[in-house]
């Protein structure tokens, strides 16, 4: 995987994690339920309805919740991917040189279909926003990031998440070796060698 890549991944996580670990806070417990006399075996949990599946949400909850995915640097991660799709494609035609040109035609003519693709899931990924987020909250998110010190998080991001996969990288190399050695003089004392 590439350094590009993680970033995006690493991007992605810690984009979508921050907000759910604040929230998760103030879920609601549930009600507790008296135990019956007699246990019955459980029901099997209805279905869902569909109104339940896909709650609906006013227009400016949407907007606010697309404007957030779009603000905050998310869809910069959908950017990279259809680009990626077409190079793996080019490379599984590399042994057959022939099919080059037409193959970048295809790619060309299906540029606008892909980028639909990529609106989908920018919806989609709005959609997430506001079932986690109220409207109040995605507002004054929104709020921060058309603040300059928003626009200036987000401009870098991209260099904020480099730096963070380069160090995730030499910790993870770090730590890896520290516990080895830890764990084969653990072990030494214990009488046990390990290569």
């Amino acid at each position: 995987m590439s350094r590009r890549t993680l970033a995006l991944v690493v991007s992605g996580a810690l984009l979508v994690a921050a907000p759910s670990a604040a929230f998760a806070q103030q879920a609601q417990p549930k009600p507790a339920v008296a135990p019956k006399a007699a246990a019955k075996p459980a029901a099997t949990p209805a279905a869902p309805t569909p109104a339940a599946q896909n709650p609906a949400f006013t227009p400016n909850h949407m907007a606010l919740a697309r404007e957030v995915m779009l603000s905050s640097g998310i869809a910069r991660s959908f950017d990279s991917i259809i680009p990626a799709f077409s190079e793996q494609i080019r490379q599984n035609a590399v042994t057959r040189p022939e099919l080059a040109k037409d193959l970048d035609e295809v790619l060309g003519t299906l540029a606008p279909e892909m980028e639909m693709q990529k609106q989908t899931m920018i919806d989609t990924a709005a959609r997430i926003y506001a079932q986690r987020l109220s409207e109040s909250e995605l507002n004054e998110i929104a709020t921060f990031f058309r603040s300059p010190a928003g626009k200036r998080y987000v401009e870098t991001q991209p260099q904020v998440l480099d730096g963070m996969v380069q160090a995730m990288q030499n910790w993870t190399q770090e730590v890896s070796e520290y516990l080895m050695v830890r764990v084969r003089a653990e072990m030494n004392k214990r009488g046990h060698q390990l290569q």
